[in-house]
């Protein structure tokens, strides 16, 4: 014990490690960080926060659950990464004053609760976001290199043995890139784009400057600046706004040879417009960690489109992403605490 007087009990209600929550506590001490294991579904694998699904709770262990995320002030990780058992939890604890969601989608959940505007008014929610910026940014240089370098026709002629004649590769340091979205993800992405070379863009609502930005485009502006860039990152949130904006008219407007990586959200783009524009070649190759449906339907035609690179929403997974998720709820914490602004809130209209 340090000596300090606890000033928030924070129950952790999904898997986390608990080096980890004593990491929280020795970031900060005065939050006193709670945490039975045994009410919590095994881990099968970094991050897992929804645990193994064949792990039941018994009618006995279930109560001590309800009862152990009730007590809290605050909570890391929506109880089981479930809405209904969310809006029980807010509903039944009325001390609750702040949840972090493990995911950085997280508001999705938070919608998905239905809870009232008195309860949503009174917990404040925030998420992982940003967290995962440079894993995302990473994948997203990654499937821009990918199209440059024409992977689909290495991997084919390798596999037939083919020993073409020379062909050209695109280069990184001649090619403009369009971030849409210059949020966490989206700094991170123009960050590594500039420092290969690139010329970058970015879209903005705000008008204030990123690092690593050579031009920030209106979003009025996207469906004229995409026919100027060689490559599109999406990084955008799923939200009513944002819903199928990268769709049939922004495709047929964008530079032949285009190339396309989310790592946003799948319902940015439409993606049967997104075939559409595959085939007749304007876009030249996709690489998708995200999805409209996941797990990605068996049926869809992406699964086996040459041109695309299919991504189980895996590209954030890392070791580390624990423990990052850890120290951040342990920052806000503190600022919560001090009355200061917490990062990465949710906004309850728009729910991201």
């Amino acid at each position: 014990m340090t000596g300090i007087e606890k000033e928030l009990r924070a129950v952790v209600a999904v898997p986390l490690p608990e080096d980890l929550c004593r990491l929280i506590e020795e970031i900060e001490p005065r939050v006193e960080v709670i945490s039975d294991h045994a009410l919590l579904p095994p881990m099968r694998g970094p991050a897992d926060w929804s645990g193994d699904p064949e792990y039941t709770r018994t009618p006995s262990q279930q109560q001590a659950f309800d009862e152990l995320v009730d007590s809290a002030d605050a909570l890391f990780g929506i109880p089981d990464v479930d809405a209904e058992a969310l809006a029980r939890t807010v509903t039944a604890n009325t001390r609750l004053r702040w949840i972090m969601t493990t995911a950085a989608g997280g508001g999705a959940t938070v919608k998905a609760a239905g809870l009232d505007r008195d309860a949503l008014d009174r917990v404040i929610f925030t998420t992982s976001a940003g967290v995962h910026g440079g894993p995302l940014a990473e994948f997203a240089v990654f499937g821009v290199m990918a199209g440059a370098k024409n992977l689909p026709r290495l991997l084919a002629d390798q596999g037939t043995r083919t020993w073409p004649d020379r062909w050209e590769m695109r280069q990184l340091d001649e090619m403009t890139v369009l971030v849409v979205g210059l949020g966490g993800i989206g700094a991170e992405c123009a960050r590594r784009f500039h420092g290969l070379g690139a010329r970058v863009w970015g879209t903005t609502r705000s008008g204030e400057p990123v690092a690593g930005v050579d031009r920030l485009v209106r979003m009025e502006e996207l469906t004229e600046a995409v026919a100027e860039v060689d490559a599109i990152i999406v990084t955008l949130p799923g939200t009513a706004q944002t819903h199928h904006l990268i769709g049939a008219e922004v495709l047929a407007a964008v530079k032949p040879g285009a190339i396309i990586a989310n790592v946003g959200r799948g319902s940015v783009i439409d993606e049967d417009a997104l075939l559409g524009a595959l085939d007749d070649g304007r876009v030249a190759f996709a690489a998708l960690d995200v999805f409209e449906q996941e797990p990605l339907d068996q049926t869809s035609a992406l699964w086996t489109h040459p041109n695309v690179l299919v991504s189980p929403h895996t590209a954030a997974l890392s070791a580390k992403e624990e423990e990052r998720i850890a120290r951040r709820f342990a920052e806000n914490a503190g600022r919560l605490l001090d009355g200061r602004p917490l990062m990465s809130v949710v906004d309850t209209e728009e729910f991201y």
